[in-house]
């Protein structure tokens, strides 16, 4: 069954990009919830995901401009949040 709601993205990209910042944004929304259920400090969550303590603070601030969605990929995969693509018609 298909949904009837649309996301912002779908308002302000052509339908390529509005999947990719859709998918960018659930990503980033994992992991910014991996970070505050976690309560680690950004230092121990920046060398669990390999990266910069400043790119922990970028997804804790929601910055999404800043990530690729293959990095998000890669950082919820290292988060251990099992991250999986789903096709639906």
């Amino acid at each position: 069954m298909k949904s009837n709601v649309r996301s912002v993205f779908q308002d302000l990209y052509p339908p390529d990009e509005a999947a990719e910042m859709e998918m960018r944004s659930l990503l980033m929304i994992g992991i910014g919830q991996w970070l505050a259920d976690s309560r680690m400090t950004q230092a121990d969550a920046a060398k669990i995901l390999g990266v910069t303590q400043a790119r922990v603070s970028d997804i804790k601030r929601g910055k999404i401009g800043r990530f690729s969605l293959d990095l998000l990929v890669r950082l919820a995969a290292r988060a251990g949040l099992n991250p999986r693509l789903k096709l639906a018609a």
